[in-house]
């Protein structure tokens, strides 16, 4: 149809108005920042290379998990410390330190990374450099690789290289499809798709450089008949063609690349595409591992009071590392000062509020940083590809080392000859893949976990008599029991027979299920006789089913066993024993009471495997536990642990308990054994957070109806900041004996609320010993009107004062439950105890009162004996122990006083103790010359006096005090 000319001339009119509108719109849209490629110039366009820069910076900013365990105060800039780089030419390329405890100055000087991509003399124009950089295990490759990264994205290094693309030949090598090398980079980098770097064209790839790190992941071919020639970016080929290409120079020969790679997988790259070698050597001396250490420990949150202690704990293992211990020795990789240092902040700064940590999960942490992923490849040039190796890396090491480690813990034994090496690693190698799998493990892995055995300096002599020949200890003296724990619960120590055992019934029992329904069918048409031979594809699964249950038991008894040593029973508890091993010994070394080292790690990481959150690591790592033999393990070991908690343990052993169950963490388990605990007597354990940590979050396992008779931990160096980790624990005891520690007038705030805790029945407190001075007792007691479950209340040699012992007697009277009150040894004048005894007397159930050691007159004391007997034949009568005498007698509670002193004489203060004795044998000269000139009463009163001279004479000589009291 056709239009009439007006209609069509206002019509284009119309259109080309909506066309100016239009351009007008866009022009706006463009000028308030929306993005339009039609009209936007070029200039505004986000740079590529920038946003590459941004991107590339968070990723490898991004800590690994394994490192959030430190609180997360430190960022990868603050925590790195550069080790030593040296440069070495390719014939000694292999080479590498002649010790771990070389200090002197290497031959050739350190490098930097930069340093490598400089030209040399040999270096051709138009092409980019190849730069090689090998080191063994936990050299500290990967975080060279991410530091060097960081720097260039914040303009810090190689500044002339305009892009740096890293890959992780791990990715590259799980890569199945084809894809050119742009679609490589543009697959994890989507804004470099396309850019004109990468391009090929001209020399623009000069300003490129690649980053290819854990080059021995991937199986590079570099035969021209295996790999073809490419040139061409766009070219889909498989990514180790791509790669070979690379180094070759056919592929971009101007972009410059870094490759880092182990020593096994050295000789993969050939010589001629090489430009320069460089081996990652560690801290070759214990000023690098000083500046690791202060990077990591130095930065901890908390206030000067952990600086304080976080500069103490350097201080000590500086020392450590400048004797060249064994320490020295681990700590040449950087691998080790990180272990060492998780474990000194797992020991000295956990925190109740950060996520729970465990000594376990820090080794199983460890070795999933160093070995996560790997397996055992097969050598260059095979036609397998490495991520179709079923075998994993650490599995290999736990048959080998694992082995290894658990004949030493079942001998005793902790240094190996290079025989007995041979032997346990590479002694029934037969195939040429076990071959090649071996000559990888001894190159790259073995040297990790050993280390020639030094003391002070000096090679270990040989054990049991054998010649002076060089000896093997693991690097760290706890590896050696995690290896050994770990072969245990894998299942690795079964006979052969259980091995085929195993084997057989998994094919019998497969076999089963697939004929199951075929035999239930037949069994209509079939004889009795013939069908029972049918059945036993049933009946023997559930007979190795028993087997099985049989030998995990026998797991849990050898924990139990190992547990509960009686050879180790008086050894320092186990975190002390760690910290030692870390720190070394100042001052006397501890008393031990069983020749060698003890292993009492050992049975601690056997239940800390069992936790899940291990076993999940585990599995990362290709060693597998399956739940069913962890409940099979459990099952028998609690069992097991009740019988042996049915005899008393030492406090050292006790400890040791509550650690492992700490590790296994499993709330009920653990409840279920503590329920047979009745008493907790932690008396002379060295107290640390971490302790006071444990022993809460192992009571808060069990329900709230749970109270254990007694908790002692008297004599821990416990601190007011411990008592605040240790509040869950307090809510379960009824007598709590916090005597001998250092608990100030801050620390009786907490102690107050615990006694207005609702949730909390502490029947006795113990405080004696504690300077808590008159204002710290004043802020106790006004506890006392509000609590109706305390009936024992001792504050002996806690700086009470007149002031106190008044504040005392006023709140009694609002106070109806206490039985028994001892202010024994706090300066209590005449005064002041005669109006504690009154209250006392008024009180409705108090029936002792301790106050001798006070200076208190002859009269007093009289008046204070006197006030104490009923004034009638129906009162009460409030005994008052103020001296060996009550009135002209004997006092019945003479022996307590006397063994009271004795156990305390050596912190209390001498002279003074000395003049109340002596005021002692005037009280008996008095009470004498009252009596009757009987013979049982001079030979009652003889004997006392002998108790007192006794004591006192041993105050006089200095000597500590005896381990037995004074005899009755």
């Amino acid at each position: 149809m056709c239009c009439r000319p007006g209609i069509s001339l206002r019509l284009s009119q119309l259109l080309g108005a909506w066309r100016r509108k239009r351009r007008v719109e866009v022009s706006l849209y463009t000028a308030s920042g929306f993005h339009c490629r039609t009209f936007c110039s070029s200039s505004s366009e986000p740079d590529p290379l920038e946003i590459h820069k941004k991107k590339v910076f968070l990723w490898f900013s991004h800590l690994p998990q394994e490192e959030k365990q430190f609180g997360g105060y430190f960022s990868p800039e603050t925590m790195h410390v550069d080790p030593l780089v040296l440069e070495r030419e390719a014939e000694e390329r292999a080479g590498v330190l002649s010790s771990p405890l070389q200090t002197q100055t290497p031959s050739t000087p350190s490098v930097t990374v930069e340093q490598l991509f400089e030209p040399t003399d040999t270096w051709i124009e138009g092409r980019g450099l190849n730069v090689l950089l090998y080191g063994a295990v936990g050299t500290g490759k990967s975080t060279v690789v991410r530091k060097l990264v960081l720097d260039w994205c914040a303009g810090r290094t190689l500044t002339h290289f305009k892009l740096l693309v890293p890959f992780s030949c791990e990715d590259l090598g799980q890569l199945s499809k084809v894809a050119s090398l742009r679609d490589l980079v543009s697959r994890k980098y989507r804004h470099l798709r396309k850019h004109p770097l990468l391009s090929g064209e001209g020399d623009q790839a000069k300003e490129v450089l690649f980053v290819f790190n854990g080059m021995e992941k991937m199986n590079l071919d570099f035969r021209i008949g295996a790999t073809e020639l490419c040139s061409d970016p766009d070219e889909a080929l498989p990514p180790g063609v791509v790669v070979v290409n690379l180094l070759r120079k056919y592929l971009l020969p101007e972009a410059s690349i870094l490759v880092t790679t182990r020593l096994s997988a050295l000789d993969r790259v050939p010589q001629k595409y090489v430009s320069r070698y460089a081996q990652i050597c560690g801290f070759n001396d214990p000023d690098r591992q000083r500046a690791y250490f202060n990077s990591r420990l130095l930065q901890q949150g908390g206030g000067s009071a952990r600086s304080h202690e976080a500069h103490a704990l350097i201080e000590l293992l500086y020392l450590n590392l400048q004797r060249e211990s064994q320490l020295a020795a681990a700590c040449f990789l950087p691998s080790y000062c990180w272990l060492t240092c998780a474990t000194l902040h797992f020991l000295h700064f956990t925190d109740a509020k950060a996520p729970i940590r465990t000594l376990t999960g820090i080794y199983t942490s460890f070795l999933r940083l160093n070995f996560g992923g790997e397996v055992l490849g097969t050598g260059a040039g095979t036609n397998v590809p490495i991520q179709n190796q079923p075998s994993s890396l650490m599995l290999y090491v736990v048959r080998t080392l694992g082995k290894l480690a658990f004949d030493g813990v079942t001998d005793k034994r902790t240094s190996f000859s290079e025989e007995e090496l041979e032997q346990w690693i590479g002694g029934k190698t037969k195939t040429d893949e076990e071959l090649r799998q071996l000559a990888m493990f001894r190159t790259d892995v073995l040297d990790f976990f050993l280390a020639p055995s030094v003391e002070g300096g000096r090679r270990l002599p040989a054990e049991n008599g054998e010649h002076d020949a060089r000896r093997y200890v693991f690097a760290v003296p706890a590896m050696q029991e995690y290896l050994a724990a770990l072969y245990v619960v894998l299942g690795e120590n079964k006979s052969a027979l259980e091995k085929l055992t195993t084997q057989v019934s998994a094919a019998i029992g497969q076999a089963s299920e697939d004929v199951n329904a075929l035999v239930n069918i037949l069994s209509k048409f079939i004889p009795l006789r013939i069908f029972a031979v049918f059945n036993l594809l049933k009946l023997f699964p559930k007979l190795f089913e028993k087997i099985s249950s049989r030998n995990k038991g026998s797991i849990a008894r050898t924990m139990a066993a190992e547990m509960f040593r009686t050879e180790d029973s008086y050894n320092e508890d186990v975190l002390d024993q760690v910290e030692q091993s870390l720190l070394g010994v100042h001052g006397p070394h501890p008393k031990q009471y069983c020749e060698g080292r003890p292993f009492e790690l050992y049975p601690i990481f056997m239940g800390g495997l069992l936790h899940y959150g291990n076993r999940v690591l585990l599995q990362q790592l290709g060693c597998s536990i399956q739940s069913t033999t962890v409940a099979q393990i459990t099952q028998a070991l609690r069992k097991y642990l009740v019988r042996e908690l049915s005899k008393p343990q030492p406090p050292e052993e006790l400890m040791d308990l509550l650690v492992l169950l700490y590790e296994f963490q499993n709330p009920r388990v653990t409840a279920e054994v503590l329920a047979s605990i009745r008493t907790i007597n932690l008396t002379n354990i060295r107290m640390t957070p971490l302790k006071c940590f444990v022993l809460s979050s192992v009571l808060s396992c069990t329900p709230a109806s749970y109270h254990l008779e007694e908790m002692n931990l008297s004599s821990c160096l416990l601190t007011h900041d411990m008592l605040q980790l240790l509040w869950p624990a307090f809510r379960h005891t009824h007598n709590l004996n916090l005597q001998y520690n250092s608990l100030g007038p801050e620390s009786c705030v907490l102690l107050r609320d615990l006694l207005l805790d609702p949730m909390s029945s502490i029947r006795s407190l113990q405080l004696c010993d504690n300077p808590l001075l008159e204002s710290g007792a004043c802020t106790l007691l006004e506890a006392l009107p509000e609590n109706q479950s305390l009936t024992h209340l001792s504050l002996m040699h806690t700086g009470l004062g007149d002031r106190g012992a008044l504040e005392l007697a006023e709140r009694l009277r609002q106070h109806t439950g206490l039985l028994e009150l001892n202010v024994a040894y706090n300066n209590i004048g005449d005064n002041a105890a005669l109006a504690l005894v009154d209250a006392c007397r008024e009180h409705p159930s108090i029936h002792t009162v301790h106050l001798y050691l006070n200076p208190l007159s002859d009269v007093g004391k009289q008046t204070l004996y006197v006030r104490g007997v009923p004034e009638s034949q129906g009162g009460r009568r409030v005994k008052v122990l103020a001296s060996v005498i009550e009135g002209a007698d004997i006092s019945e509670d003479w022996h307590p006083i006397l063994t009271v002193i004795r156990e305390n004489a050596s912190s209390w203060d001498r002279q003074r103790v000395q003049q109340q004795l002596k005021v002692f044998l005037r009280d008996l000269d008095w009470g004498r010359q009252q009596q009757q000139q009987s013979l049982w009463k001079r030979m009652h009163f003889r004997r006392v006096e002998m108790g007192v001279r006794k004591t006192l004479k041993m105050l006089e000589k200095d000597d500590p005090p005896p381990s037995s009291g004074v005899n009755q």
